[in-house]
């Protein structure tokens, strides 16, 4: 028995891995079979979104913006998340933007067929001061230190009024919602939702190309 005892103890000392995991998070669920867009719904022009070489395409067909949601079994009703980790493995063509909303609805702003509700982590890189990894027009990420040309994992962790933003295992955004968010007229729904809300994937424009070949999700509870 006294053997035992040790080597029990052995084991529990030798697994650091088990102190990584936040102790909350669920297993992963993958929302992408990469062959198809099952469980998935555009809002408008679903030919902005095909599957290319087990990857889904993204690409606007005109200057105005489509929506990818997830919507799981539910047909077209987007599935609610709010807490949660979300992984996605992704690349770019030049000169190309895009970006993940988070916390959404189908609610939109504008004849550009922007959405109204929730935060955007930007996908980008295009010559501009909001990069990969900014929350677009809350917080700016200016240096990403990745490639977009290349495969590279993006990792978005929400909790409650916290959202954290790495690129390939390097945080760049760590944001935290204050209680009386100061947003312009025009963005007034980019705050956390206390229900949850869906996600989506932008078509931004029709010079932007994005692939997404693993998307994967985990609850926190």
């Amino acid at each position: 028995m006294r053997c035992f005892v040790g080597l029990l103890l052995a084991c529990v000392i030798a697994s650091p891995v088990l102190a990584d995991e936040p102790a909350e998070a669920s297993q992963w669920q993958s929302l992408f079979d990469g062959k198809s867009l099952e469980g998935w719904h555009a809002n408008f022009d679903p030919e902005a979104f095909t599957i290319e070489d087990g990857a889904i395409r993204v690409q606007a067909l005109s200057d105005r913006a489509a929506h990818l949601f997830y919507v799981g079994d539910n047909d077209k009703e987007p599935v609610k998340f709010k807490n949660f980790e979300l992984k996605l493995v992704s690349r770019a063509e030049p000169n190309a933007n895009s970006g993940v909303f988070l916390h959404t609805s189908t609610k939109l702003r504008t004849k550009w067929r922007l959405l109204d509700q929730g935060y955007e982590v930007q996908l980008n890189n295009r010559p501009e001061q909001q990069k990969t990894g900014s929350l677009y027009a809350v917080e700016p990420v200016e240096e990403t230190g990745i490639d977009e040309s290349e495969w590279f994992e993006m990792l978005i962790r929400v909790k409650d009024k916290q959202i954290t933003v790495s690129l390939d295992g390097k945080q760049v955004l760590d944001y935290t919602e204050p209680e009386d968010p100061k947003r312009s007229a025009d963005r007034k729904g980019r705050v956390f939702s206390d229900e949850g809300g869906a996600i989506a994937l932008q078509a931004h424009d029709s010079n932007s190309v994005w692939y997404f070949k693993e998307i994967a999700i985990r609850p926190l509870d």
